[in-house]
């Protein structure tokens, strides 16, 4: 079993829960309600704190301030959470809060996530896993973000917005409503502007498949129909094109599950 490595200069409270091979930077402090998983590696600086709970093989590079209170007036000293997955690297300044008592007063990250300098994760977010998001990314609160999502650089997402499974928004774009899986777009509001084609083949998609999602894609936005008819469009779709059947329902299941309205063109 690998030993722990802490710099003399770290400060860990008493109740903190260090796992086997994890090593702490100079002047990081971890906080007495924290644990940190085997083989996480915390660089200079970093503050972590709160009801933390880290999974193994994380990297947090120096200046990292995780599981601090909700920034959120409401927010009553209740003992809300954070829970990180496995794999994920956080890059320099990146700050994540803990939960609500409004919501489900955890906010989480799944596995293999890659957040990038100045990114800011508020409380209640639910992210998935390999995830990027890119510098100063800036989430606010309740936001769920779907596996293998791509934010770009400087955008921001409001509150309480959905990003499904496989979009890529692209550097300043401003989202203000939920942005369905898939999608490809930007700008400031954000607007889609076809199916994210070159990620899906990467990911294992196949030709048939990314052609369903863009005759799915047409259905939604080119066909001038309302939500109720387009979903039952894409669910007439599914009985035409059995085999790519599980890729349109991913689209359905998440039109069905909106509560803010969808980003359009």
């Amino acid at each position: 079993m690998s030993v722990s490595q802490i710099h003399p200069t770290a400060i860990i409270a008493p109740g903190a829960i260090i796992g086997p091979g994890v090593s702490v930077g100079p002047y990081s402090v971890i906080g007495e309600n924290v644990r940190v998983g085997s083989n996480t590696r915390i660089g200079s600086h970093c503050v972590i704190e709160g009801h933390t709970t880290i999974g193994p093989d994380n990297h947090f590079y120096g200046f990292c301030s995780i599981g601090g209170m909700p920034q959120d007036k409401k927010y009553a000293g209740e003992p809300t959470a954070l829970e990180i997955g496995a794999s994920n690297t956080f890059r320099e300044f990146v700050t994540i809060n803990t939960g609500t008592v409004q919501d489900i007063g955890t906010t989480r990250l799944g596995d293999d996530n890659w957040i990038m300098a100045y990114v800011h994760i508020a409380h209640d977010c639910q992210l998935g896993s390999h995830i990027v998001i890119s510098n100063s990314v800036q989430l606010g609160g309740h936001i769920h973000i779907d596996d293998w999502a791509i934010i770009g650089g400087l955008s921001a997402i409001h509150q309480f917005v959905r990003i499904g499974a496989h979009t890529m928004i692209g550097g300043t774009s401003s989202v203000r409503q939920d942005v369905p899986p898939y999608m490809i777009g930007a700008g400031d509001s954000f607007r889609p502007v076809g199916i994210n084609a070159e990620g899906l083949g990467r990911r294992g998609f196949t030709p048939a498949d990314v052609q369903a999602l863009k005759d799915a894609y047409k259905i939604l936005y080119r066909r001038q129909l309302n939500m109720p008819q387009a979903i039952e469009a894409l669910l007439d779709l599914q009985l035409q094109q059995p085999d790519q059947a599980p890729a349109v329902q991913t689209l359905v299941n998440f039109l069905q599950a909106s509560s803010r309205g969808i980003a359009r063109p």
